[in-house]
């Protein structure tokens, strides 16, 4: 497959992909899509017990082993960008740029097949499933696929820099992500008595001003973390003080033992304010992805390969949104890069879109960056 026909292969799948989101975990067409692509290639699929995501293998199948991953999920988010391949289902959209993920890391393993004669050792390609589950890496590390790996590169598009640009961040990049759920029960009563019960709205209310604290006064001004208390419900009418209040909301944390005491100190807060108004508190936690860790000396040499295809360099801040690329660095070297693809509305936002433009360019940076990883480790090995 000439390189012509690589670039206008995977901006064709591209604008599928676009067209045809599936959310996470429900990804069946993609998969078949992608499955399709890569047998048509020639390239062989592994069989693991995933429902939907897949990992595809090109080389010798011996050591050094190197690993590209993308995600294929989407959001439960209406389009409203306007193009021309929009999105065919209302209320889907690939409003993160998974399908450009996917789309450039098919044309990675085009390359690759082309070049896999002359292959050190193993480039593992892993569609995963889910990053917005959470989560799909977990499925992935499950099946065993991962425990032989040297090094895993991962790739996210960025529209805060024009196509061209590869931004960099080394050492933790994105943070650990927690969701927290919190019922305040109690005796409801008349509004005009609150002395014949408890109010668990007063009690949830200080418990929301009691929280702010955990980072102005427990933690290190100069870190990145984060308490957001980002749902309330409770009561139905003017004049009842509800019985339950429910409160929800998400933390943040760069590192594992700042992360540890966010989670302490909301359960402690929620207690004491319990005791304290006299109302019985439950906390629950939904773990989400640890924090990511880039790998520095593998950032600099990915960064060294992409000054090769001629990519501007640009440094970027460490993000406290979360990434679970990150269960894959808790296990093996790793480095996670952001591929400029044009200023535009953000992640999420139903106006996000990404240029095409920067597909091709990714995909040989990618297949590039695996080839000359493997020949890296292939090179240390020997001279160890």
């Amino acid at each position: 497959m000439i390189h012509n026909t690589i670039q206008d292969k995977i901006t064709n799948e591209f604008y599928w992909f676009h067209q045809h989101p599936e959310v996470s975990f429900k990804e069946v067409d993609t998969t078949a899509r992608i499955r399709k692509d890569l047998q048509e290639a020639g390239i062989r699929i592994l069989a693991l017990p995933l429902q939907t995501g897949l990992v595809a293998e090109i080389g010798t199948g011996d050591h050094p082993i190197v690993a590209l991953r993308c995600d294929i999920d989407a959001l439960p988010v209406t389009e409203e960008t306007g193009l021309p391949y929009q999105s065919v289902y209302p209320g889907r959209m690939h409003a993160c740029g998974h399908d450009f993920h996917t789309a450039a890391i098919l044309g990675a393993a085009y390359i690759l097949k082309e070049q896999e004669n002359h292959i050190t050792g193993t480039i593992r390609i892993i569609f995963q499933p889910g990053e917005e589950g959470p989560s799909g890496a977990v499925q992935v590390v499950r099946t065993g696929i991962i425990d032989d790996l040297d090094v895993i590169f991962g790739m996210h598009c960025t529209p805060l820099l024009e196509v061209g640009n590869i931004g960099y961040i080394y050492g933790p990049a994105m943070a650990a992500v927690d969701a927290f759920q919190i019922d305040f029960t109690g005796t409801g009563t008349h509004g005009a008595h609150p002395n014949k019960g408890t109010d668990q709205i007063v009690a949830a209310a200080a418990f929301v001003g009691a929280v702010q604290t955990i980072v102005s006064r427990n933690m290190d001004p100069f870190a990145a973390n984060l308490v957001s208390v980002t749902h309330i419900e409770g009561g139905h009418n003017w004049n009842v003080i509800p019985d339950k209040v429910f409160l929800e909301g998400t933390t943040r944390a760069m590192t594992a033992e700042e992360r540890k005491l966010i989670r302490k100190r909301v359960d402690s807060i929620a207690l004491h304010i319990g005791e304290a108004y006299g109302v019985q508190t439950t906390v629950r936690w939904i773990a989400g992805p640890p924090a990511l860790c880039n790998d520095a000396v593998w950032g600099k040499f990915a960064n060294e390969v992409a000054q090769k295809h001629d990519f501007v360099l640009a440094p970027m801040a460490p993000s406290l949104g979360g990434e679970d690329f990150a269960f894959y660095t808790e296990k093996v070297k790793s480095y996670f890069t952001f591929v400029g693809t044009g200023l535009s509305y953000p992640n999420h936002n139903a106006k996000f879109k990404v240029d095409p433009a920067a597909l091709y360019p990714a995909a040989l940076y990618m297949a590039d960056l695996a080839v000359q990883a493997a020949a890296k480790l292939k090179g240390s090995t020997e001279h160890d």
